[in-house]
């Protein structure tokens, strides 16, 4: 049984802010609650299809904030994988455990979304740490890497497995769900919402993004509830490895 090491949290000292890319116009600050009969938050609540038990109460304790963002531009637009600091912020979602809902930030609020994560007492993510933190990294003034306190946990499961897990695999074999969309979706909503300046294709970003929060938040709490998680192996069968992130 392995445990997650999370990078610290006590250095907090501020770095020098990095040079903020020019931002497109944005809707105002969505916020949505975990009542809110809107699209994705049914799909959340129909995720969750149980009452708030131990595992709840345990894990709303602390201000576990669960992260993911999507971008602008693929890495064939930027030129490689290197470059991920150039591919832009589309839409960012959050879930805190303190607050209770889910909170959508558009691109010109990217820095109010670095202060809630630098405040979590824990970000829980799916490659955050050398994906979502490199894209948000121009528009911040923390260095977000070393600022927050993190579990990845597609890194960490990597430490066990010697692989790289998709959430999509993981989800699908510990809980039986998977996700809606993907990355390319994303960024042909984006295009649409450039092209003809409606905000539709951008709400269906937010909701294809804060869907995949919910994913990551039910993997994290399968895990945290039974030491484990499951997934598909490289042949095609489910195997367990078990985790203690408590």
């Amino acid at each position: 049984m392995t445990k997650a090491s999370f990078s610290s949290g006590d250095n907090r000292s501020l770095r020098k802010k990095s040079p903020r890319p020019r931002k497109l116009a944005s809707p105002a600050r969505w916020r949505r609650s975990a009542t809110t009969d809107s699209l994705f938050l049914r799909n959340a609540i129909a995720l969750a299809g149980r009452r708030p038990g131990p595992l709840q109460t345990r894990v709303a304790a602390k201000n576990i904030v669960y992260f993911d963002l999507e971008t602008q531009r693929s890495f064939g637009d930027v030129g490689g994988f290197s470059n991920k600091s150039k591919m832009g912020v589309s839409v960012a979602v959050t879930y805190s455990t303190a607050r209770g809902t889910y909170e959508i930030y558009p691109e010109n609020e990217m820095e109010r979304l670095g202060e809630e994560l630098v405040r979590a007492d824990l970000v829980v993510g799916w490659n955050h740490m050398q994906f979502d933190y490199p894209v948000l990294q121009p528009y911040v003034f923390h260095t977000m890497t070393e600022q927050t306190i993190n579990l990845d946990m597609m890194l960490e499961l990597e430490k066990i497995v010697g692989f790289r897990l998709k959430l999509d695999s993981v989800a699908s074999a510990s809980l039986g769900m998977g996700k809606t969309a993907d990355g390319l979706d994303a960024l042909r909503w984006w295009q649409e919402h450039k092209k003809s300046g409606n905000f539709e294709p951008l709400r269906k970003i937010a909701e294809y993004c804060a869907f995949d929060v919910k994913v990551t938040k039910c993997v994290h709490e399968y895990a945290m509830e039974h030491g484990l998680l499951k997934y598909d192996d490289k042949s095609g069968r489910v195997a367990e490895v078990a985790v203690d992130w408590k």
